[in-house]
């Protein structure tokens, strides 16, 4: 067996941390002798493989698709972002996804535990977690502002669907519903939908802060967001089989909705125009920095990548179970889920400007974080037919797309505390973080909710988990290797690996996150509307979300008592003893594999093996 293929495990003294005896990497007959004791309880499983792959559908597609990415894409052009997101998908996120998915189901281990493979860089999972936390806090606020509008989709008529003497200084407001008086017109001030003044007047309070003001959380967001905490940690308690279940529902009934509300939205007047610039690429935004920052950053919310979610669950699955055809099937779902949010919020848009009679549409709405709580509204308003009940649908639907992403990323969590502390007790883990999650939330309702959001977004996840992801690939693909993971997959799944995958992996995605995060931490566009001195605290609080890398590396070398630090450095970047299979059958025969595994050859490989067979049987002829 060659080097490179040896598993090269590296002894254990407890499972977790690197062995202190400066142990050598042992050979698999050897681990195999070792296997003979009883194995450690195994971990919970999914009932059925469905399961899986729903619990999947609504963690990587959800609020990152309906809320997040119409947002994002409105804010750089719409059609200038399209193409570089479609391009990232398939360079960046497919390639993480499959590999993501991998590792959890092949070593049975969550978002922090994997990294066994390479116990240096274990800091990776404790820096994801940092970035879910915050990502998990903002997500429950904006559950609550979907149930905000869902509660009052039960008035009549819908109270943002014509305008309110209260809302209308500063601004003409033009009701959303096309009926009933409009205020008079001042032909020097801008021209707001009662929908948007609705939002930033009576839900938020946006509307009603002066300069310089923060503003006290809403006592109705604050109940709202007091809701769905409750209601998330009675769901979490159960268990990730009891998510399992909710996890068909939760999966399926957004895309009931969402297509009847397109069929609908695609039909009103100035919806082509709004489309047109969904569709429309701008080529010269491909040289934009902030296009491509903003891609890759929607990207890993798109398919809740490198945030230890997708990880975790397919950590619960049975060895075999075919993730090369789950992650295909959501990775294409998710794609589709996307570009439907994106036309629908769009079409709206361009019916917006029609009515205000307005061709710049980042002048008919604000681009921020509020915008499908504004879009979506205003074309509810605008249903002939009964439109509080496709209003309560559709904000039901934000509700179940939320509260899917959000429990899948809490899940990550929970596994990643369990495989650390398998005492601790779940139910009261569960219970902490949702008192946290709504004391945090807390600043997310507050009528500064939307500059608060964008602000740790930007600072605490997108330049935290663009950074995580790059030290993510470097410990798969470079310290455990390409050949390693092609072998493990190739006995997980009986497929061989192409070379795409393996090109991707290896070269071509971390090449193109290290130029996309360069390129973004010195021409990006830092959020709107903060004061310079938040900006400092903003870096600093990137710095402190990446700290644990260094911290557990040199923690994990100084553990070593190998003679060299560059002995302690590479013994203490080997797989620990434990590394593989879960099951004690199937790590025996995954240990039998790898002694006789025979590396696959590349087809360059293979080309010069046949050109050089030919050479010979030639000069033999002659």
């Amino acid at each position: 067996m060659s080097g490179t293929d040896n598993p090269g495990f590296v002894t254990s003294d407890d499972g977790g941390l690197p062995a202190r005896n400066g142990a050598k990497p042992t050979s698999p007959s050897a681990q195999l002798e070792k296997l003979e004791k009883p194995p450690a309880a195994e971990r919970e499983k999914w009932d059925k493989g469905a399961e899986f792959l729903m619990s999947c559908i609504a963690l990587s597609v959800g609020l990152g698709n309906v809320w997040k990415f119409p947002s994002t894409a409105f804010r750089n052009g719409g059609g200038a972002f399209v193409i570089p997101y479609l391009i990232v998908l398939l360079v960046v996120g497919r390639p993480i996804y499959y590999l993501e998915m991998m590792m959890g189901q092949f070593s049975s281990r969550g978002s922090v535990k994997v990294y066994d493979v390479s116990p240096i860089m274990r800091g990776i999972g404790i820096a994801q977690m940092v970035s879910i936390c915050v990502v998990i806090v903002y997500y429950a606020a904006t559950i609550a502002t979907a149930i905000r509008f869902f509660v009052a989709s039960f008035g009549s008529p819908l109270p943002w669907a014509s305008c309110d003497v209260s809302w209308t200084g500063g601004f003409n407001c033009v009701n959303s519903s096309n009926t009933g008086p409009t205020p008079a017109f001042n032909n020097s001030l801008p021209v707001k939908t009662s929908a948007e003044l609705y939002y930033t007047h009576s839900v938020t309070g946006e509307g009603l802060l002066t300069a310089g003001e923060f503003g006290v959380p809403d006592w109705k967001l604050t109940l709202c967001l007091l809701f769905i905490w409750v209601a998330m940690t009675i769901m979490m308690v159960k268990g990730i089989r009891g998510s399992g279940k909710v996890a068909y529902f939760l999966a399926l009934f957004p895309y009931v909705v969402l297509i009847s509300f397109a069929i609908y939205a695609f039909t009103l007047e100035g919806a082509g125009q709004g489309l047109k610039y969904f569709i429309t690429p701008d080529w010269d935004q491909l040289l934009n920095a902030d296009v491509w920052k903003e891609a890759v950053s929607q990207c890993f919310f798109s398919l809740s990548i490198c945030f230890g979610g997708v990880i975790a669950f397919s950590s619960y699955n049975n060895f075999s179970n075919n993730i090369y055809r789950d992650a295909m099937i959501i990775s294409w779902l998710d794609t589709f889920t996307s570009l439907l949010s994106g036309a629908l919020v769009f079409s709206i848009i361009g019916h917006l400007g029609h009515l205000t009679n307005e061709t710049d549409y980042t002048k008919v709405v604000k681009p921020g974080s509020g915008l499908t709580f504004i879009t979506y509204p205003d074309a509810l308003a605008k249903f002939e037919h009964v439109p509080n009940l496709f209003a309560l649908l559709f904000f039901f639907m934000l509700l179940t797309l939320g509260v899917g992403s959000c429990t899948g990323l809490i899940n990550s969590v929970l596994t990643a505390l369990h495989d650390s502390t398998p005492r601790l007790k779940s139910w009261k883990t569960v219970v902490t973080i949702g008192v946290l999650g709504f004391a945090l939330g807390l600043l997310f309702v507050t009528p500064s909710g939307s500059k608060m959001l964008d602000y740790f977004d930007y600072y605490g996840v997108q330049f935290a988990t663009l950074t995580s992801a790059i030290v993510e690939l470097f410990a798969f693909c470079w310290l455990y290797g390409i050949r390693k993971l092609t072998r493990d997959i190739q006995f997980m799944l009986k497929r061989r690996t192409g070379f795409l995958w393996r090109f991707c992996w290896k070269l071509l995605t971390p090449a193109m996150l290290i130029v996309v995060l360069i390129i973004g931490l010195v021409k990006s566009q830092r959020p709107q509307g903060i004061d310079d001195v938040y900006h400092v605290l903003g870096w600093c609080i990137y710095v402190g979300a990446l700290v644990p890398i260094p911290v557990w590396a040199w923690f994990a070398t100084r553990k070593r008592n190998e003679s060299s630090l560059k002995k302690r450095i590479v013994a203490a970047s080997k797989p620990l003893s434990d590394w593989g299979p879960e099951s004690l059958e199937v790590r025996k025969q995954y240990l039998e594999f790898c002694s006789n595994h025979q590396p696959m050859d590349s087809r360059w490989t293979r080309l010069r093996r046949v050109l050089h067979r030919n050479d010979k049987t030639y000069r033999v002829s002659v």
